[in-house]
């Protein structure tokens, strides 16, 4: 079997709304088994993400992180993703790194904003003015085409550079434009939480995407206190990534407080239950989704 090569050339092929779809599908398979492990160099570090699910396949998908590059003009994190077939392990592509890391850091939180979202939600905030933000001004739209979209950026140059690039509004009150969203994806690496509870209208929902360690939060106490909280993931959430953990150790919440995670798609306990509730969807990540997002690369590739 000749493994294929897949790049940013079959972007065009790829739809917002199917890799959710195929995301939740692929929550019913098995659970997936997954691990990562670390070697570092000084300030270099080399990450290695695997997983295997039962009936859909292996990934592997080892990362750089350099944190000298772009003083370089080079990326900060390379890397490759490598699909392995479920049935007998051979390798069936290497798909790019950075094409699989974008479209399931957006899919992992769109999928979390079909299912908690109001379906009558149209003004979206866009807090940070990253890749990651431009990512989820594109997966939002697919939802959602006549979105209002508005970008604060701790810099605004950079949000209104964003919003002129996108087409969306540019907020300097963060705490105004935060009131006035019916919708909220956080895409910071913060440590000090930056949206406040008492901000927060009824019947909001906020996707939390950017805090990844332990020491990151980008939402305080009191959002986390007023929320119906949900998890991608309890395994990668839960004792890995701050705007948890933080909460679970001065008690403001307990695991009981998480209602769900991708895994209870089927039963449908991962859902909105009002349209007066706010709801919380924690993105953590993990192989898994890697794996279920490279899969639908492939298959959509052809």
């Amino acid at each position: 079997m000749t493994p294929q090569m897949i790049g940013p050339e079959v972007e065009d092929r790829l739809d917002w709304l199917a890799l959710t779809d195929a995301i939740e599908q692929a929550h019913s398979l098995p659970r997936a088994q997954i691990a990562d492990t670390f070697l570092y160099r000084r300030n270099d570090t080399l990450l290695t993400r695997s997983a295997w699910i039962d009936g859909l396949g292996v990934a592997v998908k080892p990362a750089t992180i350099f944190p000298d590059n772009p003083g370089h003009g080079k990326a900060m994190v390379n890397g490759v993703v490598n699909l392995l077939d479920d049935a007998d392990g051979q390798l069936r592509a290497i798909v790019d790194f950075h094409l699989v890391t974008k479209w399931k850091t957006a899919g992992d939180s769109l999928l979390s904003a079909r299912k908690l979202a109001r379906k009558d939600a149209r003004r979206l905030l866009i807090v940070g003015a990253g890749h990651v933000a431009a990512s989820m001004v594109q997966a939002y739209r697919a939802m959602i085409p006549d979105a209002q979209i508005t970008i604060w950026n701790r810099t605004t140059a950079s949000a209104q550079k964003l919003a002129n690039e996108v087409g969306a509004d540019m907020a300097e009150d963060l705490a105004a434009a935060v009131g006035n969203s019916e919708i909220i994806a956080t895409t910071t690496m913060s440590k000090e939480p930056l949206v406040r509870g008492e901000w927060i209208t009824p019947g909001t929902h906020l996707d939390l995407i950017g805090a990844y360690r332990p020491d990151l939060r980008e939402v305080d106490d009191a959002a986390i206190a007023r929320a119906r909280l949900f998890v991608d993931s309890r395994t990668t959430t839960i004792g890995h990534i701050g705007e948890i953990q933080i909460p679970l150790d001065n008690g403001t919440i307990t695991e009981s407080d998480i209602i769900a995670d991708f895994y209870d798609l089927p039963s449908g306990k991962y859902a909105r239950q009002s349209d007066d509730e706010i709801t919380i969807a924690k993105n953590g990540g993990g192989a898994h989704l890697d794996l279920m997002t490279a899969r639908y690369i492939l298959d959509a590739a052809g």
